[in-house]
């Protein structure tokens, strides 16, 4: 069993930052990609911001220099960094992860999702 569980949500003004977090744990081989996604009322799940096992970084163009993806890989967590929020941030934000379990089966994971609210 693996389980993706994420923090950091909450309510903020325009302008604010918040710092969500995601932890893996239960049977884990390795963790290939990590990622965060998000998904407003009425439109689709999106990508916000992912990240390699190696470090290598790619982000949604409406987030670029504004959020910031990192993760420790010695404690199976990816974070997001949230800074100069806007209300169009505002989505419930899910966790993703690429990974291998003991018997190497590959596959995706995803966490419950954690609210971000952004008030203008």
């Amino acid at each position: 069993q693996v389980q993706l569980v994420e923090s950091g949500g909450g309510l903020v003004q325009a302008g604010g930052s918040l710092r969500l977090s995601c932890a893996a744990s239960g049977s884990i081989f390795s963790i290939n990609a990590m990622g965060w996604y998000r998904q407003a009322p009425g439109n689709k799940r999106e990508l916000v911001a992912a990240i390699t096992s190696g470090g290598s970084t790619n982000y949604a163009d409406s987030v670029k220099g504004r959020f910031t993806i990192s993760r420790d890989n010695a404690k199976n967590t990816v974070y997001l960094q949230m800074n100069s929020l806007k209300p169009e941030d505002t989505a419930v934000y899910y966790c993703a992860a690429d990974l291998v379990d003991p018997h190497r089966v590959r596959r995706d994971y995803w966490g419950q999702g954690t609210q971000v609210t952004v008030s203008s």
